[in-house]
């Protein structure tokens, strides 16, 4: 098990202005930040990256809306870390997350829910390595 995992503050969450108040959250529950990097993704490098999705009906409005603005990605360190960081940001329904998780406070709905967080060690790697070369880790 890793003790880091990679998250993206999405475009809605960063145009809303609550980045800042994300970043406090993360940070008081104990996440130590690796490597932050302020970014627009082109719809290019928004479809790379989800391109898991691509059969999936919501893909081009999802790949839209992750290119429509600014995002803040992120690599956290914390014993535990995937599972520690997907409990914080609560479920990608802000109706069912629960109180005081990111999404409760910050999303707007399934589609702009404020926060992206890997869901396992091995695709925390892969996205954390999308965004931040060897330099640009501590």
């Amino acid at each position: 098990m890793s003790n880091r995992t990679f998250t993206m503050i999405k475009p809605d969450a960063w145009s809303n202005g609550h980045a800042g108040a994300i970043l406090d959250q993360i940070i008081k529950a104990g996440f130590k930040v690796i490597s932050l990097k302020l970014t627009q993704l082109s719809p290019e490098r928004a479809g790379e990256f989800y391109a898991v999705h691509k059969e999936r009906p919501f893909y081009g409005e999802l790949v839209e809306f992750m290119s429509s603005g600014p995002i803040i990605a992120a690599i956290l360190e914390k014993e535990g870390a995937v599972a520690g960081f997907r409990q914080l940001i609560g479920a990608t329904n802000p109706a069912q997350a629960e109180e005081g998780t990111i999404r409760k406070r910050f999303a707007e709905s399934i589609g702009r829910n404020a926060i992206h967080g890997s869901d396992s060690d091995d695709n925390a790697k892969i996205e954390s390595d999308f965004f931040f070369s060897g330099l640009e880790r501590f």
